[in-house]
C-alpha cells in the first residue's frame, strides 16, 4: 500500500513506521527539526516490542510531492486539523481512505470540512508514545491498540488491517461501530488526561492516592453522563472497565496532554476536559471536576503561559 501520514510525531511516527518496517510504502510529512532528523538519519523507534531503525524512509513538508495515495493516517494535533486536512487535497484520490487517530469525538467531522466524509475511518489508538528527540519515537510499553471502522469490508481498510497484522507492535482491530468507539475513548481519555495533567502525575502515583484515584472516577462518571445525554448508551461498568486498562500500564505512563504541558506545547484540552464542560452546559449535566480540570489548565491552552 502506498500510505502517507499527516502529522509524523509519537502517533504518526510509531504506526507509519511499523508499517515501513513491514514493507509498505510509506511517506511521512512532518516539519521543523524531526522533519530534518528524518530525512538526514531516518526514524528509530525504541520499544519494549522491539526495536526499529528505517534510515531510508520517505520524508517531505509537501504533501504535492507525494501524489495520491491508497490510505492517509491522520495523526496531527487536534488543533491542527483544519490547516492539515486542507493540506490534505494532493493525497487524496475517489479510493483514498484517510483513517483518524486523533483525539476527542470532534476530528471526522473537522476533516470533513475539506474531505468527502465516505472516505474517511474513524479510529482510536491507545498507546503511549512521544519523540524523544528528533527522529526518534519513544514507546515505553503498554497498550498498542488501534480500532478503527471497517468501512463494511472496504478493499482498502481490508488492505490496511491486513498491513497491521503483518507488522511488529501493532494491534488494529476492525469495528461496525465507529461512533461509541470514538466515544469510549473520548470517555477514558478525558478522564486520564484531565487527572495526570492537573496533578501534573503518571498513572501510577494518580491511583496509589485513594482521593487522587476517587478524582478520576468522577471525572469519568461526568464524561459518561455527557455521552449519555449525547445519544451514547454507557453505564458504571464501563467506567470500571477503564479504571481497569489504565491500571494495567507501566506506573511510568504520562497522558500526552502531561507531556505537552511539560514541554510548553500546546494542549488539547479544549478537545478533551473542555468540550466535557462546554456539553454539560449544553446539555444541562453538571461536570464539577471537568469544569475544575478546565479552568486550572485553560491558561495553557496554547502554550507556556506568561
Amino acid at each position: 500500500m502506498k500510505i502517507a501520514v499527516m502529522g509524523s510525531g509519537g502517533i504518526g511516527g510509531y504506526v507509519g513506521g511499523r508499517l515501513a518496517e513491514a514493507g509498505e510504502d510509506v511517506h511521512f510529512i512532518a516539519r521543523g527539526r524531526h522533519l530534518e532528523a528524518l530525512k538526514a538519519r531516518g526514524l528509530k523507534i525504541e520499544s519494549p516490542l522491539g526495536d526499529a531503525a528505517l534510515p531510508d524512509i520517505h520524508a517531505t513538508n509537501d504533501p504535492a510531492g507525494i501524489g495520491p495515495v491508497d490510505l492517509v493516517l491522520f495523526a496531527v494535533k487536534l488543533a491542527d486539523t483544519d490547516a492539515a486536512a486542507v493540506a490534505l487535497a494532493p493525497l487524496v484520490g475517489p479510493q483514498t481512505r484517510i483513517v483518524t487517530l486523533q483525539n476527542g469525538i470532534d476530528s471526522a467531522d473537522m476533516i470533513a470540512r475539506h474531505v468527502p466524509r465516505d472516505q474517511i475511518a474513524a479510529g482510536i489508538i491507545f498507546i503511549a508514545v512521544h519523540i524523544r528527540e528528533p527522529g526518534v519515537i519513544a514507546h515505553p510499553g503498554g497498550m498498542h491498540r488501534m480500532t478503527v471502522d471497517a468501512m463494511d469490508g472496504d478493499a482498502t481498510m481490508a488492505a490496511f488491517f491486513s498491513a497491521c497484522d503483518r507488522a511488529v507492535g501493532i494491534e488494529a482491530i476492525a469495528t461496525d461501530d465507529p461512533e461509541r468507539t470514538v466515544w469510549r475513548k473520548f470517555i477514558a481519555l478525558a478522564g486520564f488526561s484531565g487527572v495526570t495533567t492537573i496533578t501534573r502525575l503518571p498513572i501510577g502515583a494518580t491511583y496509589a492516592n485513594p482521593d487522587t484515584l476517587a478524582f478520576m472516577r468522577q471525572l469519568l462518571d461526568e464524561n459518561i453522563a455527557v455521552a449519555n445525554a449525547s445519544g451514547q448508551d454507557f453505564g458504571p461498568g464501563d467506567a470500571e472497565e477503564i479504571v481497569k486498562l489504565f491500571a494495567s500500564q507501566p506506573g511510568d505512563t504520562k497522558s500526552s496532554m502531561l507531556v505537552d504541558l511539560e514541554n510548553g506545547k500546546p494542549l488539547e484540552l479544549p478537545w478533551l476536559s473542555g468540550r466535557v464542560h462546554q456539553l454539560g452546559k449544553e446539555l444541562g449535566i453538571a461536570t464539577p471536576a471537568n469544569s475544575a480540570v478546565w479552568a486550572a489548565l485553560c491558561p495553557y491552552t496554547k502554550g507556556p503561559y506568561y
